[in-house]
């Protein structure tokens, strides 16, 4: 759901862009993972991603399981869903990290439940933030077409996600 409301986001911005999702075998509490592409010229690929600019981890403990920077390209960003990243900053040497509390964030707007929040609008907010692009106001209006439910709670969400990601310095 994030690559796709970040998706209508940048499109939203002008953008040309593309999301799509990577099946493995599928399994309950599998790993998940969605790709974006985003241009200022129409997108003519048709492939996998192999080498992102950037990642985001939307749960901490993968990183002791998925080597979530494989291909990852040099200087590129990890958004981290954690409360500090000063554990990662080894781990994640050569790349930029920026750390958001999403889970904190969701608990706190009632999204999802305590022992599964959905932390999917506080970090696109934060990725918003940390890129610059699209605009909080594209974010906002993405969540606002296509979420339903507890749309306010996922405006505030994102939000919050943007005005408390950290950078992390190493």
């Amino acid at each position: 759901m994030a690559a796709i409301l970040l998706s209508k986001a940048f499109f939203q911005d002008d953008f040309w862009v593309q999301s799509f999702p990577a099946f493995g075998v599928e399994r309950r509490g599998a790993p998940v993972e969605a790709y974006l592409r985003i241009d200022t010229q129409k997108i003519m690929a048709r492939y996998a991603i192999t080498q992102p600019d950037h990642v985001l981890v939307q749960d901490d403990r993968l990183l002791q399981t998925v080597t979530v920077t494989q291909g990852l390209k040099p200087g590129g960003w990890v958004l981290l869903n954690t409360p500090s990243g000063a554990d990662y900053v080894q781990l994640l040497a050569g790349f930029r990290l920026a750390t958001v509390d999403a889970t904190r964030i969701a608990r706190d707007n009632g999204l999802g439940t305590r022992t599964h929040p959905i932390v999917n609008t506080a970090m696109i907010g934060a990725v918003a933030r940390i890129l610059g692009i699209p605009p909080i106001g594209a974010i906002t209006a993405a969540i606002q077409a296509d979420i339903h439910t507890r749309t306010n709670a996922n405006v505030r969400a994102a939000q919050e996600g943007y005005d408390r990601v950290k950078l992390v310095v190493a």
